[in-house]
């Protein structure tokens, strides 16, 4: 039966360009990658790769990526990850320090997910409606069957259209509230436009209720809507606040197509208070710095991507192409402060942000971001917040 599991593994992942794995009663039985990988990504899902309920079906990871889950008996084959446009070097390195990945395997890492064959998740669960149909007793299962269609949005568009033009003519009840989101709207928008985290985190914990419009025709339909409708006001405060446009509109989009994935109106609700708060994040980041050169943008963004590496102003010139003291001059003539100081202080709000939120080592954090040892570390981060590592985490956990 292994030989059988191996080649259906072999022949799957050579048909659709992803890592294939097949479990038994939850135990790994064989796995198949089209390039080499020196962890398995997935093992940080695997509960709830699992856990997938249907004969096919899919989970979307935080980064965006798709995996394809078969269930037949007590067989589950799980295709993955894989995306339309995969998450960029940063996020992969991120990827690979929460998998505990070792420093010397992540440039593999790296490569081994790059070597992925990138599909749009209709895709890859095409391919697995036909391995479906031989393993479960012929059964054909259609996009419908697992996620929503173009052809049924125009549906929906209609009867919305229908639902809006007989309401002209119904008297609403003397009893119903009127909508009140516009002042809730521009105090929340407000917040992301000024990039301010702690507010946003307060305001979340004590939002007024919002009594807005039906734009749907269904209760999950209705909530899709309207985080579409909040990614699209984000975006633009956040853009008013000073973030790239192509960044906001790139996040924004990523946003939108994972949430058409969800059905579950808690899974929606939680990634919209996550889009919330990284537009907002984002926005404080580009105010602690704010740059007003090409260049220090294009130095800015360079680091941002390059948090988990050694950054030295000395390896940025040669990046650019320009001397050491030319770049660092610029650099602080259009931001007012050092380039080795935005690089300190970008790397120390990145391990805030894994103190509070990750369960990772201090030795494991320091290691991932670059420093050279634990102990400096420790100094750049008591320099910059007044704490150590570990006085942070327990005052903030």
């Amino acid at each position: 039966m292994t030989e059988n599991y191996d080649y259906l593994a072999k022949s799957l992942s050579g048909f659709s360009g992803v890592p294939v794995r097949v479990y038994e009663n939850g135990k790994l039985c064989c796995k198949v990658f089209p390039a080499g990988l020196p962890k398995d990504p997935a093992d940080l899902y695997l509960n709830d790769l699992l856990a997938v309920s249907g004969h096919v079906g899919y989970y979307v990871t935080p980064l965006f990526h798709y995996y394809g889950v078969l269930s037949a008996g007590e067989i589950k084959i799980v295709a993955g990850p894989t995306a339309q446009i995969m998450a960029g070097e940063q996020k992969l390195r991120e990827l690979a320090f929460q998998a505990d990945i070792p420093p010397k395997d992540v440039p593999a890492f790296l490569e081994g997910m790059n070597a992925i064959r990138r599909l749009p998740v209709e895709s890859l669960l095409q391919i697995l409606f036909t391995v479906n149909y031989f393993l479960n007793g012929g059964e054909t299962l259609k996009l419908s069957d697992v996620t929503i269609l173009e052809a049924e949005q125009s549906v929906l568009k209609n009867d919305i259209e229908q639902e809006r033009t007989a309401r002209v003519y119904e008297k609403e009840p003397e009893n119903k509230l009127p909508h009140n989101t516009l002042a809730v709207e521009e105090a929340l928008m407000g917040i992301v436009a000024k990039g301010d985290t702690v507010a946003m985190r307060r305001w979340m914990g004590s939002a007024p209720a919002v009594e807005g419009g039906k734009i749907a025709g269904d209760q999950l339909r209705q909530m899709r809507n309207l985080f579409i409708v909040t990614a699209t006001l984000v975006s633009r405060a956040a853009i008013q606040g000073g973030m790239r446009e192509d960044e906001a509109f790139s996040l924004s989009d990523a946003y939108i197509r994972r949430v058409e994935l969800l059905t579950g109106h808690g899974d929606i609700i939680n990634l919209q208070y996550h889009m919330v708060l990284e537009f907002t994040e984002q926005v404080e980041r580009f105010r602690r710095g704010v740059m007003s050169g090409k260049l220090s943008l294009d130095a800015a963004d360079y680091v941002r991507r390059h948090l988990s590496e050694p950054v030295s102003a000395e390896k940025m010139a040669k990046e650019f192409f320009l001397s050491r003291p030319y770049l660092s001059s610029r650099f602080r003539r259009e931001t007012g402060k050092t380039l080795t100081d935005f690089i300190l202080t970008e790397k120390t709000e990145e391990a805030k942000r894994l103190l509070r939120y990750s369960e990772k080592s201090l030795s494991a954090i320091s290691a991932y971001l670059g420093f050279s040892s634990h102990s400096h570390f420790s100094r750049v981060f008591k320099k910059y917040t007044g704490l150590t590592p570990g006085e942070y985490r327990a005052k903030y956990r």
